[in-house]
C-alpha cells in the first residue's frame, strides 16, 4: 500500500543447520561455524581442491546430496536427479557419509529409536507416530524409515519458524511499529513496512528470527527488500 515496501526474511539452509545440530557432526558444524558455503565445502572435500575452485556443476551435485540425505535419497534417486550412473551416485553418497560420518549415525539411531518407541520427536518435543516402521511390507517400512529421518529435521524447522512468528508478533505490538507480518512461505517470513521503519524492522526481524532457538551452529537469516515479492528476492 502507498509507499510501503516488502521485507523478505528467509532462514538460510535451516534444515541443514538443524541436521548439523542434531547429528553433532563436527565437519558439518565447522562449515557453518566458519560461514562457508556448505555445498561448495562438501564438493571441495569430496572432489578435492579448495572452495573457490569448485565449479557450479560440482556444487550442484553436492547440493543435491546435502538436501537429498534429509529425505533419505537413494542412489537410484540421485542418479535420476543428476543424470549419472547408479554406481556413481552410490559412490557419491558413500563419500558423503565418509565426510559426515555422524550424519549416518544420527540417521541409523533415529530410525532405531522411532522403531522402539513408535514415534519421532522434533527439537520442540512434537511427536510423529510411525506404525509403518514395523510393517511386513518392505516398501512401506522403508518409506516410514525415510519419514523417521526427515521428521525431526523438517518438523523442527517448522516449529522454529512458528516460534519466530510468535516472538515477532509480540515484539511488533510491544514497540508499536506500523510494519506488519503478512505471510509465511516455508522458511520465509514476509513483512509490509513503511519506508521510515526499514532499519528498525530489519534489526528486529534479524534479532527475533536468529534468536528463536539456540542451536550449536549459527542461525542465519537472509533479507531482501522490494515493492513486490519477486523484487524482494
Amino acid at each position: 500500500e502507498g509507499d510501503n515496501i516488502l521485507l523478505s526474511a528467509d532462514y538460510s539452509q535451516i534444515e541443514l543447520r538443524i541436521l548439523a545440530h542434531l547429528s553433532k557432526d563436527k565437519a558439518l558444524k565447522n562449515a557453518f561455524d566458519k560461514g562457508e558455503d556448505v555445498h561448495a565445502r562438501t564438493a571441495a572435500d569430496i572432489f578435492g581442491g579448495s572452495i573457490d575452485q569448485i565449479d557450479e556443476k560440482s556444487r550442484h551435485m553436492a547440493k543435491a546430496v546435502n538436501f537429498g540425505i534429509i529425505y533419505g535419497l537413494s542412489a537410484f534417486g540421485l542418479s535420476r536427479q543428476l543424470n549419472i550412473s547408479r554406481n556413481d551416485a552410490k559412490n557419491f553418497i558413500d563419500q558423503y557419509f565418509l565426510l559426515y560420518s555422524k550424519v549416518k549415525d544420527f540417521m541409523n539411531n533415529t530410525i532405531a529409536e522411532a522403531r522402539e518407541c513408535g514415534y519421532t520427536l522434533t527439537m520442540f518435543n512434537r511427536r510423529r507416530y510411525l506404525p509403518d516402521l514395523k510393517s511386513d511390507n518392505r516398501q512401506v517400512r522403508e518409506s516410514a524409515e525415510r519419514i523417521a529421518i526427515n521428521s525431526p529435521i523438517q518438523g523442527s524447522a517448522a516449529d522454529l519458524i512458528k516460534v519466530a512468528m510468535i516472538r515477532l508478533s509480540r515484539s511488533l505490538k510491544k514497540i508499536k511499529l506500523s510494519s506488519k507480518m503478512i505471510l509465511q512461505i516455508h522458511d520465509e517470513l514476509l513483512f509490509e513496512c513503511p519506508i521510515h521503519e526499514k532499519k528498525e524492522i530489519e534489526s528486529l526481524v534479524s534479532k527475533e528470527m536468529e534468536g528463536a532457538c539456540r542451536l550449536s551452529v549459527p542461525l542465519v537469516v537472509d533479507m531482501g527488500w522490494g515493492k513486490n515479492w519477486s523484487e524482494a528476492h
